[in-house]
């Protein structure tokens, strides 16, 4: 086996899988994260006209 050079194909074939693995992660993470800022921002935005739309009202 050491002779034909597969223990270390297989080692680097290994360690690009897992590459690609931990890649695929990161981005699964990082898209969540965008995901979830976004959706935090669209209720900043919807709490801020409310307490603006209420303080018009109160004004009136």
């Amino acid at each position: 086996m050491i002779k034909e050079n597969k223990i270390s194909k297989y080692f680097l074939y290994a360690v690009g899988e897992i590459l690609l693995v931990v890649i695929g992660i990161l981005i699964a993470l990082q898209l969540n994260n965008w995901n979830n800022k976004r959706i935090q921002q669209k209720k900043e935005s919807a709490f801020i006209e409310q307490i603006h739309n209420e303080f018009l009202l109160n004004r009136a």
